[in-house]
């Protein structure tokens, strides 16, 4: 299967299956940067409160990633460095699955 790649760098160049994936694992990805915190609270009755709080970095460096349960996970986050960097987006998903 050939596709077309149209722009001006390709110059409406068909390409290949082999040529695509080149292609794609070569373009550049040194400006796409990722940062967040996600929460998720727990719907355990025992649990109310609780939560897992997710750490994700992914960027030129490489991709980190560190999940960890908390029973004040609101706490452990306004302390964490991550959070105080300012440089990652809280994401906190709520019981009935709304993502604030």
């Amino acid at each position: 299967m050939d596709v077309r790649v149209v722009g001006e760098e390709w110059n409406n160049k068909i390409m290949n299956r082999e040529e695509l994936k080149q292609m794609w694992f070569n373009s550049p990805t040194s400006d796409v940067v990722t940062k967040t915190i996600r929460l998720e609270l727990d719907t355990y009755k025992d649990r109310k409160g609780q939560g897992t709080v997710q750490i994700t970095s992914d960027g030129p460096n490489g991709f980190k990633q560190f999940t960890t349960h908390q029973k004040f996970p609101f706490t452990y986050i306004v302390e964490s460095k991550e959070y105080l960097s300012g440089d990652y987006k809280l994401i906190i998903k709520l019981v009935n699955g709304v993502i604030v």
